[in-house]
């Protein structure tokens, strides 16, 4: 196994890590005012420029207009555009729009790409992902009230969802909803696209997380769905193909997730030492030279460091024996590179002290929308019950023919 990064990848990050430096990080100001519509104006600006550039879909094949990168490629970039919350947004790869141009491509007919993804493609719109629902366990997915019955030509959906990422100004929405109610759990659910503007879709309100209410992309919405008609033909692949075709996306988009993190570790990272090294608790007396911040400075190295190479090891086993064979390791990076997320955000802030806590810095947004790494994409004690169970199983205790959760 070599994580040695090839010559022209590098030469990409670098681009890339010097394009944030100039052109994205002097929004982050902006966007740390909580104002969006001066902050998407500005950014349809970097935006064109990142195009312009060939810096554009790192997530996409060159036959879609990407970057055409691998697995652990696309992984290095995420890691450099975590650094700024603005980051992957400036390539058009951000959550939940990413995912979703990967399941349009793969999964969508010729309408439905030509409708709903070369316009997510240009940048010319967004889009959402409903799949979470405030009734009922998120880390039970099979268990969804949200319904979508036939009529004719049409489906019609009745649902509640929350915590629908980007929803504010989306185009569309990619709705996870049972059709199939008679079937087994993970074949029940199909996804279907809906409009925004189809009567019978609500959004409710954008949801404050740690008083923070966001807008446009960068927030979190409750939506309703009532007597929501649209085609039967929005319908992505065949009924009860939800999980199946969330499962095709899902190891990669961890990977992708906590690169993205470790990205975010970094930069507080280099806010905690550059902190330490100049702010003066007395004159010629620096922080710094205090022995639980120097502590802070090597856990907080060796853990971004141990994590990195955790995820850059699942992402070869994933192009090595697949996906499937590689939960172990996917389940684990997951769990805990957002634990090393949450440790060394914690670190930075307190050796920040009362700067930290503020909005004049970016690590309060990262703490408060950060946080959740750990509850979202599968809380953390159910990915560990994941790691275990399968450990477990090489030892001939197989939990599952034990009806053991």
């Amino acid at each position: 196994m070599d994580f040695a990064v090839p010559e022209p990848i590098q030469a990409t990050l670098n681009e890339i890590r010097e394009f944030l430096d100039a052109h994205v990080l002097p929004v982050e100001a902006l966007f740390r005012d909580h104002e969006m519509p001066p902050v998407e104006a500005a950014m349809r600006e970097v935006r064109a420029k990142a195009k312009a550039r060939g810096l554009w879909l790192p997530q996409l094949s060159k036959r879609h207009g990407g970057m055409g990168l691998s697995l652990l490629e696309h992984g290095l970039v995420s890691e450099v555009l975590g650094r700024s919350p603005l980051g992957n947004w400036a390539l058009n790869c951000q959550a939940p729009d990413a995912g979703n141009m990967e399941i349009l491509a793969e999964y969508g007919t010729r309408e439905q790409r030509e409708r709903f993804l070369d316009p997510l493609i240009a940048g010319d719109t967004r889009s959402c992902f409903a799949m979470t629902e405030p009734d009922k366990a998120g880390s039970n997915p099979v268990w969804l009230g949200t319904a979508a019955r036939r009529e004719g030509d049409e489906l019609v959906l009745d649902g509640h969802k929350w915590f629908t990422s980007g929803a504010d100004g989306a185009a569309f929405a990619i709705v996870m909803a049972v059709t199939e109610p008679e079937g087994p759990p993970h074949k029940r659910a199909s996804m279907i696209i809906v409009p925004t503007d189809t009567p019978g879709y609500t959004l409710v309100r954008n949801i404050s997380v740690m008083g923070d209410v966001g807008g446009g992309w960068a927030s979190h919405a409750e939506v309703r769905f009532e007597g929501c008609r649209v085609p039967a033909a929005n319908m992505l692949g065949f009924p009860g193909a939800g999980f199946l075709i969330a499962q095709a996306r899902l190891g990669p988009g961890r990977i992708h997730h906590c690169m993205r993190w470790l990205g975010i570790c970094e930069r507080a990272f280099d806010m905690m030492c550059q902190r330490a090294a100049t702010r003066e608790l007395a004159p010629g007396k620096f922080l710094g030279e205090k022995q639980t911040i120097q502590n802070w400075i090597a856990e907080s190295r060796v853990e971004i460091d141990s994590a990195r190479l955790a995820v850059l090891h699942a992402a070869w086993r994933i192009d090595a024996v697949g996906q499937k064979a590689a939960r172990v390791e996917v389940s684990g990076i997951k769990f805990h590179v957002a634990k090393v997320l949450r440790n060394v955000l914690e670190r930075s802030i307190q050796t920040h002290g009362a700067l930290g806590i503020t909005d004049d810095t970016v690590l309060s947004f990262f703490y408060r929308h950060e946080r959740g790494a750990q509850i979202y994409d599968g809380a953390d004690e159910v990915h560990k019950t994941v790691v275990a169970r399968e450990l477990l199983e090489r030892y001939g205790l197989n939990l599952r023919s034990r009806g053991t959760k």
